[in-house]
């Protein structure tokens, strides 16, 4: 299949984290063609939401995501303040116009070792959320995320189980499917199937290496590691992805201490040759 084209990517700004702040990252797109962003909250409230909210619309981008919500299991309990962020989240990507608000749910509760619990409880917050989300007229999306995160960040690990959870709870609520974490799933053809148009809300990219120098901070640029890009994305396309391919590149060792044009450029030439 043909590559992508920069028309079709959006920037998720945990790429060029340590290089530049929101202001730049979105002048950067327009600059690079690229046809959106996808903003972190800590880089969104350094700009101010409506500031953020204008400038991308004036240099014509579109938001595939809002990163993120979510974390609601740390206390043991939906606490107040969890449930206030959350929906400040969701009228922050009702702001962005995005196309939705990227959820990572959070893993097990502090000293516990209790894995249903933290399940319920996150369905638990889904839920809070999902209401307030409906009426702000904001999709909310599940990131399954490695199984190696299922302590510390998301105990929501294949898109079989998030899909479980958008079952019980309904409308506007679907999944982020980031590539890093799911393609190793043998159940993840048969799931994107399942979850069809509706629930796959968002598309991220980025390659696993081999070897893997840090759980956290050592994605790979598209065509580096192992994945097989084109296959992935032809499979959620196949099933009705039409947005933008997010990319998104947590790289400490490597692509944080480039130039950003240098990144923003690699990235155009990868996803035409190796997406």
């Amino acid at each position: 299949m043909s590559g992508v084209e920069p028309h079709r990517l959006s920037l998720n700004t945990a790429t060029v984290r340590e290089q530049w702040n929101l202001a730049q990252c979105i002048e950067g797109c327009a600059r690079h063609g690229f046809g959106g962003i996808a903003p972190w909250r800590d880089k969104l409230h350094e700009m101010g939401v409506t500031d953020a909210a204008r400038a991308i619309r004036e240099a014509g981008l579109q938001v595939s995501g809002l990163c993120r919500g979510g974390w609601f299991t740390e206390s043991g309990v939906l606490d107040q303040a969890v449930i206030d962020d959350n929906r400040r989240a969701v009228d922050e990507a009702a702001e962005l116009n995005a196309e939705c608000l990227v959820m990572v749910v959070g893993g097990l509760s502090k000293n516990s070792r209790d894995l249903p619990a933290a399940w319920s409880l996150v369905e638990e917050g889904l839920a809070e959320t999902l209401s307030y989300a409906r009426k702000a007229g904001v999709k909310i999306a599940i990131e399954p995320l490695h199984p190696m995160y299922a302590a510390d960040r998301a105990c929501v690990n294949t898109l079989g189980h998030a899909l479980d959870i958008c079952d019980r709870l309904g409308d506007g609520i679907g999944c982020a499917v980031d590539v890093y974490h799911v393609w190793w799933d043998p159940q993840l053809e048969a799931q994107l199937t399942r979850a069809g148009k509706d629930r796959i809300m968002a598309f991220h990219i980025c390659d696993w290496l081999v070897p893997t120098r840090d759980l956290l901070t050592d994605r790979g640029m598209m065509g580096d590691g192992v994945i097989d890009i084109p296959r992935l994305r032809g499979l959620a396309e196949a099933n009705g992805f039409d947005g933008l391919n997010e990319v998104e590149i947590f790289s400490e060792l490597d692509w944080w201490r480039k130039d950003a044009d240098v990144v923003m450029e690699t990235i155009a030439a990868r996803g035409k040759s190796h997406c």
